[in-house]
């Protein structure tokens, strides 16, 4: 069953050791973030500071930060069972005959979780404070992470707009700078969708786009908002589809929009097309500082929470963190929409080091000469994998997920000449190699076997490999030799 809310999901942490609490007065200028990513580099607990210097609300950090809880969030599910539902639905086609009708009755009555539903009061509207009636922001135990940061960031906000056209919602991850009590930065990158909103808002002729901040969700909704989903596809309803169940979403109380009700804490307000400030610098998940540039402006004109809320936050940095886990979730899971696109596709893998956008790892069936190179120009053209920078390409046998084994056969495989592919195309605004911003070179590097047609002029070898038989009669007689199990 899915989490309620957070609360219920502390609860379960608890009981299973999950969360570890600290009573000790702590500074949210460094000092937790340097407790975090001790704790978080060696898949520790999640934590609870209830006493954060200036600021009476809990915080809590790490939700996500071990395969452990990533299970706990779904359910006890594994990441593979999730994608294999994934790919069931993606599977369905039009039922033939009452046979079929019937098969289908039990995924059409999970469909039914994919929509919202709306409710009149809500637990994230307990107490109301509108702007100019007490202290919003500063109530808030908000973190400065590093050293050179410019300043206090918000870092695990759940930014809902709406579609200025279509009216579709849409809820991103974008980090916010905080400049004073109702006012911070909004880091909309240029292919974000809440900054296609506020274009198309410019270009309709109007200023003003309504914005509502989530801080703190149940699990589900929260790792919702940090994937990757088609343009115009909500992620509340695929929320609701992990989940099983529908999210519960209350009207704001300034704003023509829906959050979910069973939030901690909600900011609502604006930002308007024209008005920047410099955010940053912000250490960001590549490990390196992201320079301070012009970004849109937040206005706050209303903050809702519960009546006791805790404050939900993460550091990122020099991989592993905690963003890791999440992404290695969302690898597995959105795999079979891939596939759906690209049947060919094994297995992939973005490993951690690579900060999501300047490595992938992609195993295939190989059915032709040159299909490497297919694979690569189909990821560079594939959503927001069209920042990768690096693609290797391997075949269908390589078990992409051990770095030793992918690094032993592109080493031994990849002649540079022949099996290097160059391309120019969109950069993740963050990657600061290019030497300009949102555009430079990629690399493929096809690490597949090669075939005459690809002009290879001598026999490919054949990897060496033990006979199961031999494999099977040591097993048997492992402790015979003097060796422990």
């Amino acid at each position: 069953m899915a989490f309620k809310n957070l609360q219920e999901f502390l609860k379960q942490c608890r009981s299973k050791g999950e969360l570890r609490e600290i009573e000790s007065r702590v500074d949210p200028v460094l000092e937790i973030t340097e407790i975090t990513d001790r704790i978080v580099k060696k898949g520790g607990e999640a934590l609870y500071f209830s006493n954060v210097k200036d600021s009476r609300i809990p915080l809590v950090i790490n939700l996500f930060g071990s395969f452990s809880r990533m299970r706990e969030i779904f359910g006890g599910a594994s990441l593979d069972d999730i994608a294999e539902r994934m790919e069931g639905y993606l599977e369905i086609e039009p039922p033939h005959g009452v046979v079929d009708q019937v098969k289908m009755i039990p995924k059409l009555a999970e469909l039914k979780a994919l929509g919202t539903r709306l409710v009149k009061n809500a637990p994230c509207q307990e107490v109301v404070v509108k702007a100019g009636e007490g202290p919003i922001l500063g109530k808030l135990p908000i973190l400065q992470c590093w050293p050179e940061d410019g300043g206090k960031f918000i870092t695990f906000p759940c930014v809902i707009t709406k579609d200025p056209e279509t009216g579709r919602r849409n809820v991103g991850l974008y980090r916010m700078h905080v400049y004073d009590d109702t006012t911070t930065g909004m880091h909309w990158q240029v292919h974000k969708d809440g900054a296609e909103h506020l274009r198309r808002l410019g270009k309709m002729g109007h200023q003003r786009l309504e914005v509502a901040v989530v801080l703190g969700a149940d699990p589900v909704t929260m790792f919702s908002a940090a994937c990757p989903l088609p343009k115009g596809v909500d992620e509340l309803m695929l929320a609701g589809f992990l989940r099983k169940e529908s999210v519960p979403v209350v009207k704001c109380k300034t704003l023509d929009l829906e959050v979910p009700a069973e939030a901690e804490i909600v900011l609502e307000g604006y930002v308007e097309t024209g008005e920047t400030r410099i955010e940053g610098p912000f250490g960001d998940h590549t490990g390196f500082y992201s320079r301070a540039k012009e970004f849109p402006v937040f206005h706050i004109t209303c903050m809702t929470h519960r009546t006791q809320p805790v404050y939900v936050t993460t550091v990122v940095g020099r991989p592993p963190m905690e963003d890791c886990y999440i992404g290695k979730a969302i690898e597995r899971i959105f795999l079979p929409l891939i596939r759906k696109q690209l049947p060919e596709v094994v297995d992939i893998h973005f490993p951690w080091e690579g900060c999501f956008h300047n490595l992938v790892i992609v195993s295939i069936r190989k059915s032709f000469p040159e299909h490497a190179q297919k694979v690569m120009h189909a990821i560079w053209g594939l959503g927001q994998m069209m920042f990768s920078k690096c693609i290797i390409v391997l075949d269908e046998e390589a078990q992409i997920q051990d770095l030793r084994e992918v690094a032993w056969r592109t080493l031994n495989h990849v002649d540079p000449k022949r099996d290097m592919v160059f391309a120019e195309g969109p950069l993740d605004e963050l990657d600061h190699s290019a030497d300009q911003d949102f555009f430079g070179s990629k690399v493929g590097l096809d690490a597949t076997r090669k075939l005459p047609e690809e002009g290879m002029r001598r026999p490919w070898p054949q990897e060496m490999k033990m006979p199961v038989a031999i494999k099977d009669l040591v097993n048997q007689r492992w402790r015979e030799y003097g060796f422990d199990a």
